[in-house]
């Protein structure tokens, strides 16, 4: 399934993408898509739902982020030996675990606005992975029972903040919109391999990240383990997996967002992202 939130901010409805890709509205039978929706039998009954019998949804409707009520946006960070190369980093030798701010989700296709003074806003497409069951202190080869699904995430990142102005990560990661993720989130019964999935990320046009996921360094299993001995990973949570090569802060010279450049990408068999980027308003 492709379950959506769609609707202005805060007034999201629940709905899902139906097999020629419609839209349906999915109100009638639950009140949103959040961490009691994402559980394997809530899922299991939404797969016995004929979509034919679900009202259309007209028009093109904003999505917004397809989970509601996020408890934790957990992310990795140099999770593609090709990126770690691109930027001069060393192969981790276990995962570099950081948080992204709650506040900073949206939807896919919302502006991404550049923080105050910022010079060195850039991006990052990602496998984003939505827990579906309670996970701490799971086994690598238990860990996928684990997720509900999965999606596309731009993980914005300000790289002054992130990197010159203190050892801690977060503060780069989180600001206001630096978090788009869907537009769906797909279940996992429709990916065949989270470790074979084409990615991409254009600029105003311009091709800048090509990659699979067959070149994370720790694969999703893995990393749903590895943080599960960490924290408790909560129905709802999101994990974002890393990027693949081709981020600003990689070219020479390094390039950076500005004002009115347009960011699109995505995930095969997840979707796509458009993204305007706009200066900093209160």
């Amino acid at each position: 399934m492709k379950l959506v939130r769609y609707g202005n901010p805060g007034k999201e409805k629940p709905g899902l993408i139906d097999s020629d890709g419609k839209l349906r509205d999915l109100s009638g039978l639950v009140p949103d898509i959040g961490p009691a929706q994402v559980s394997s039998a809530s899922l299991a009954r939404l797969r016995k739902i004929n979509p034919a019998k679900l009202a259309l949804v007209r028009g093109t409707p904003r999505f917004g982020c397809p989970v509601a009520q996020v408890g934790k946006f957990i992310a990795i960070g140099l999770n593609y030996a090709d990126h770690a190369a691109e930027t001069g980093a060393a192969v981790p030798k276990e995962p570099i675990v950081f948080m992204k701010a709650i506040s900073c989700i949206q939807g896919p296709n919302d502006p991404v606005m550049l923080p105050k003074g910022s010079v060195k806003t850039d991006w990052e497409v990602e496998v984003g992975v939505v827990i579906g069951t309670r996970a701490r202190y799971v086994l690598q080869k238990d860990a996928l029972a684990h997720v509900a699904g999965y999606c596309v995430v731009n993980d914005v990142s300000e790289r002054e903040y992130q990197i010159e102005r203190g050892p801690q990560w977060d503060k780069g990661k989180g600001c206001d919109t630096f978090g788009p993720v869907g537009p769906w989130l797909v279940t996992t019964d429709e990916i065949d391999n989270v470790q074979r999935l084409d990615m991409w990320l254009d600029l105003n046009g311009q091709r800048m990240q090509t990659g699979n996921s067959r070149t994370m360094i720790f694969g999703v299993a893995k990393l749903v383990s590895y943080v599960s001995q960490f924290m408790t990973l909560m129905p709802g949570d999101i994990l974002t997996t890393g990027t693949p090569p081709g981020v600003g802060m990689g070219m020479k010279p390094p390039r950076f967002l500005k004002k009115g450049d347009v960011m699109r990408l995505g995930v095969q068999g997840l979707g796509e992202q458009n993204q305007l980027v706009v200066p900093f308003k209160v």
